[in-house]
């Protein structure tokens, strides 16, 4: 079920939201060479616990999940797309990181991703960052009353089939709310003109997920939930949570 929400309800999500985007930036700060991924998931957690926000990825556990999700946010690195576990992994030079993190506040949850590099950067790591961003840009501009998500998919996908990238088969953004996870389904591939339509009042969790190697499918760790590359490759994953209103687009998870 769509649940539309009103223009209150945006406002409460908002609040989380910044909570995210805050949470982001500190881990993103507190990366450096030698800095351990369950070290990144402390700042995180000390954010939101400041906030007095909960997470809506902790102790998560979907159907396809051998044990709950034991973090606060999903730590990829390098050829991991997307759900990497916080471990003790210490990065190292040129490593890129996808950083995933969503905030629950007063029952509204915000949810939002950045992939960013470590040390001396690879130029075609900041090319399929870049581009990436670029794809989630082109996502948003086409989240408008009127459009439907075909619209946001085929933007998506376009420029990252332009870029000769691969888009993680089978995952896409969602509808968000109350829960972290609710309808509609958003692929990152499509068709204009098809699909659910965009009401004001959705709000929908728009993710490109880019491989370089311009492969689609993926490998499963044994933990369950990391996905990573079958070609080896590497991926990034850039995220916002974005409210359809009759001015446009309204991201809710910036700063």
């Amino acid at each position: 079920m769509v649940e539309l929400k009103s223009e209150a309800a945006l406002a409460a999500m908002r609040e989380s939201g910044r909570v995210v985007a805050t949470a982001l930036a500190a881990v993103e700060r507190a990366a450096g060479v030698g800095v351990s991924l369950l070290e990144l998931d402390g700042a995180a957690r000390e954010v939101l616990r400041e906030a007095g926000a909960t997470s809506p990825f902790l102790g998560y556990r979907p159907s396809f999940a051998p044990v709950p999700f034991p973090a606060v946010i999903c730590a990829s690195v390098n050829d991991a797309v997307v759900h990497g576990i916080p471990t003790r992994y210490r990065l190292r030079d040129g490593d890129l990181v996808s950083i995933d993190c969503g905030a629950v506040l007063d029952g509204w949850t915000g949810d939002a991703a950045v992939s960013f590099t470590v040390g001396t950067p690879r130029p075609e790591d900041l090319r399929l960052i870049d581009t990436t961003r670029r794809a989630l840009e082109a996502g948003i501009a086409a989240a408008v009353a009127g459009h439907r998500t075909g619209d946001i998919a085929h933007a998506v996908g376009t420029v990252a089939r332009t870029a000769r990238y691969g888009l993680l088969e089978g995952f896409g953004g969602h509808g968000i709310g109350r829960r972290m996870h609710e309808d509609p389904h958003l692929p990152n591939e499509g068709r204009p003109g098809r699909g659910f339509p965009l009401k004001p009042g959705l709000v929908l969790a728009i993710e490109p997920m880019l491989i370089a190697g311009g492969t689609d499918t993926h490998t499963t760790d044994p933990d369950g939930w990391t996905l990573r590359t079958t070609d080896g490759t590497r991926a990034a994953h850039i995220e916002h949570t974005v409210a359809i209103t009759p001015d446009g687009p309204r991201i809710v998870t910036l700063p």
